[in-house]
């Protein structure tokens, strides 16, 4: 049943995007399949959960997997609170996309944990950085297709443009602090001090710092709007950076993060 979830889970949100699009005006069925997609993905991370006799969330592999129902969720979620489906077919279409890496690439599932690992904090800590990645990366995903829209169109960038690229920041942002704080405290639990700069650590913080500096500039100064949807992109990068990039640097031998890799 577990290997049956997963392929439903990106059939419905490959379909789901596919009705968004042929059906603009009557968007339930877009909705039907994301859902149908988001209850699969639940599924599956829960029958995980059974067989690995521990939460989903070590390895890469697992957080791909609750970042591609967390990204669909927020869509919904979002289009139903606010009655607007503008983030339908790219939250759907970013779930599919993590989804699909991961049936390319599984990750070998380890049903130990480590004791550092065996916290209460572990599991907060994880799934917040996965809804505040989730609002940031569709962020950046919005604020490039604005772009390549007004490109297409042949006119600047506006106002109208930066909306919703940075209210998905005023969702994401605080979720990103709160998960650094989890991870704080888990620190001191596990390790005996709240900060290391363990080379995790400093590309989390400068996460969180870049879209800080986005925030602050958007407050006291007045961005263009090519500027404001430039620094989306580049606070995108650096959070890709921390999640995926520092495995690969020589340093991450060292780290203390170093469960976070396939084994």
């Amino acid at each position: 049943m577990t290997a049956v979830l997963a392929p439903v889970a990106l059939a419905s949100w490959l379909a789901s995007s596919g009705a968004y699009a042929v059906q603009r005006r009557r968007p339930w069925l877009g909705d039907l399949f994301a859902m149908l997609g988001v209850l699969a993905g639940v599924a599956f991370l829960a029958s995980l959960w059974v067989s690995l006799g521990r939460p989903p969330l070590r390895t890469l592999g697992e957080t791909r997997w609750w970042y591609a129902v967390t990204v669909p969720l927020l869509g919904i979620v979002i289009g139903w609170r606010f009655q607007t489906r503008v983030l339908a077919i790219p939250s759907c279409l970013m779930g599919a996309l993590f989804a699909a890496i991961n049936l390319a690439h599984p990750e070998n599932m380890d049903k130990t944990l480590m004791p550092a690992l065996q916290s209460p904090w572990f599991v907060p800590h994880v799934v917040v950085y996965m809804l505040a990645y989730s609002a940031l990366g569709l962020s950046c995903f919005v604020a490039i297709a604005r772009a390549l829209v007004a490109w297409r169109q042949r006119r600047p960038l506006d106002k109208d443009d930066t909306d919703l690229p940075h209210r998905l920041v005023l969702i994401g942002f605080p979720l990103l602090t709160l998960g650094l704080a989890f991870g704080a405290f888990w620190a001191k639990e596990a390790w005996g001090h709240y900060w290391s700069w363990d080379p995790k650590e400093t590309w989390a913080l400068l996460t969180w710092g870049a879209y800080l500096i986005y925030l602050h500039t958007h407050v006291r100064h007045a961005l263009r709007p090519k500027v404001h949807l430039g620094l989306l992109v580049l606070g995108f990068a650096v959070l890709t950076g921390c999640w995926f990039g520092v495995n690969l640097m020589p340093t991450a031998q060292e780290s203390v993060h170093t469960y976070t890799r396939a084994e």
